[in-house]
């Protein structure tokens, strides 16, 4: 009787443990992904900005959006 308690408790001992673990490795971020990621990730994400051709000629650069005008004539961009 207390063999078997004492192996009971072993036992449950060992599946807590690895609930643990397993809780553990979700929360934790993978440490093999991509250097270049990092670094994007590091700095601050991506920078999104496109260049823009208006049809009055003029060539700029803007955030990326659905709602760019040129900043010369006012047109709103086509996206």
């Amino acid at each position: 009787m207390i063999r078997a308690k004492l192996l009971q408790s072993r036992g449950e001992r060992r599946q807590a443990h690895r609930r643990s673990d397993s809780a553990d490795l979700a929360r934790t971020p993978p440490h093999d992904c991509d250097p270049a990621v990092a670094r994007v990730r590091e700095a601050g994400g991506p920078i999104d900005h496109a260049a823009y051709s208006c049809e009055c000629g003029y060539l700029f650069r803007a955030s990326v959006s659905t709602t760019v005008t040129c900043p010369h004539c006012g047109t709103g961009q086509a996206w």
